[in-house]
């Protein structure tokens, strides 16, 4: 998993009953908006995340419509450990490029 992509699950992961919209999650993500949205795309392909249009006039609103995202409930414990998984590969990784087999 990508450092990108867990930074997308760690926004929706914090609180996930809440939705939250594209350009929200770039933001507090620290990601452009052509990194996040297509992970959002692969996350709700596999059944993490659903997302849904909101209801409301663009006109009145003065603004386009926005996507809200939010983990799928069923698939909450599943991202989680996954997101564990990968954190704990990169820390195992970090101490291997610190310490290389056979090194001093």
């Amino acid at each position: 998993m990508t450092l990108p992509t867990q930074l997308v699950l760690g926004v929706l992961l914090h609180d996930p009953d809440r939705e939250h919209y594209g350009l929200e999650i770039c933001q507090t993500a620290g990601l452009p908006s052509g990194t996040v949205h297509p992970i959002l795309a692969r996350l709700e392909q596999c059944g993490w995340v659903v997302s849904r249009w909101e209801d409301a006039d663009p006109r009145e609103r003065g603004r386009p419509r926005r996507r809200y995202y939010r983990v799928d409930p069923d698939s909450v414990a599943v991202a989680r450990a996954a997101v564990a998984r990968a954190r704990t590969s990169a820390a195992r990784l970090g101490l291997l490029r610190a310490h290389p087999a056979g090194g001093t």
